[in-house]
């Protein structure tokens, strides 16, 4: 990326979004964010409201013709597609409309950006217990969201392999840190400790059996930063910890981290589950060796951070009168 260039975030108000928006703007990197609507506090650096799914591709493509400036280069970052608050039979228009749309939009311009596009590790499907993914490994994804994913991944990479496109697939594992969404696994259990303050709280959760790589969503950010700044093109990276933990040790760091007396009842049927596997690692050997990137996080960091912005966020709503999670 030149030093003038200018790096447009799609889904850049989304929770991984966000984190990708700051780490870009630390580095002195002019960002503009992009998101169907406006959020409710703006961010301090440029905002574009844009539907990516109605929006026709030419008037996409002017869109973001303006906003890469005069010269169009620069850096498109795809984080459209989130899980989160989603049913099953709307994955598909959330999570691959939007790229399908998005590659109809820039190969109409004249000078194309470089893209960095956000898979998911259920783009693979089902681990063998004790493995470590590659981007090498066969996909059988097993939810609707990871065959959504898989799709747009493969559309990417075919405009990388015949060269309409310059740019590199980033595949990340699960999440975890600040600014979790209420509906994720530590949201859930925050927004349970929450209410019962004042008594212990039982948190009611399906069955906690599986072990998955989880990451921290600001060592994420900065594996976006590294892909967008990188000459490399055409790559698959897998991005996460590099460990499975236990989904059961999350919800006890953060039911320690708060402090507050709590009992875990497990019973199926109490949430919403998106994907059936049981196990997920990656091998983070080719991030380090491709973009220079590994994981600097613990898990106790993510759970520790995220706490402190849950609490200091309901702190704020209850101030202002607002409904609390």
């Amino acid at each position: 990326m030149s030093a003038n260039g200018r790096v447009v975030v799609l889904g850049g108000t989304g929770f991984l979004g966000r984190h990708v928006c700051a780490a870009l703007d630390e580095r002195g990197v002019e960002v503009v964010s992009v998101a169907r609507g406006a959020p409710a506090d703006l961010p301090p650096w440029r905002f574009l409201a844009l539907d990516l799914v109605t929006r026709p591709a030419r008037e996409l493509a002017r869109e973001l013709a303006l906003e890469l400036g005069e010269t169009g280069a620069g850096v498109v970052v795809n984080a459209v597609g989130s899980i989160w608050g989603r049913r099953d039979d709307q994955m598909w228009e959330a999570a691959a409309v939007p790229t399908l749309r998005l590659l109809d939009a820039l190969e109409t311009l004249p000078v194309r950006p470089r893209l960095v596009h956000l898979g998911s590790v259920l783009e693979y499907g089902r681990m063998r217990e004790g493995s470590s993914t590659t981007a090498v490994a066969e996909t059988r994804p097993t939810s609707a969201y990871g065959r959504a994913k898989l799709a747009a991944t493969r559309a990417v990479l075919d405009r990388f392999h015949t060269g309409e496109l310059t740019g590199m697939v980033l595949r990340i594992s699960n999440i975890a840190g600040p600014g979790s969404p209420d509906v994720s696994l530590l949201g859930q259990v925050a927004g349970q400790l929450l209410q019962a303050r004042g008594g212990p709280a039982v948190i009611r959760l399906d069955p906690l059996l599986a072990h998955r790589d989880y990451v921290d969503v600001r060592d994420v950010a900065e594996a976006v930063v590294a892909a967008a700044m990188s000459r490399r093109t055409g790559e698959l990276v897998d991005i996460g910890s590099g460990e499975s933990t236990s989904v059961r040790s999350l919800v006890d760091l953060l039911i320690q981290r708060s402090g507050l007396p709590a009992v875990v009842e497990e019973h199926s049927g109490t949430g919403r589950q998106h994907s059936t596997e049981t196990w997920s690692r990656v091998d983070t050997g080719p991030a380090w060796r491709s973009l220079g990137w590994r994981p600097r996080r613990p898990l106790t960091d993510a759970v520790e951070a995220y706490w402190r912005e849950f609490t200091e966020r309901e702190d704020v709503a209850t101030r202002k009168g607002e409904p609390s999670a």
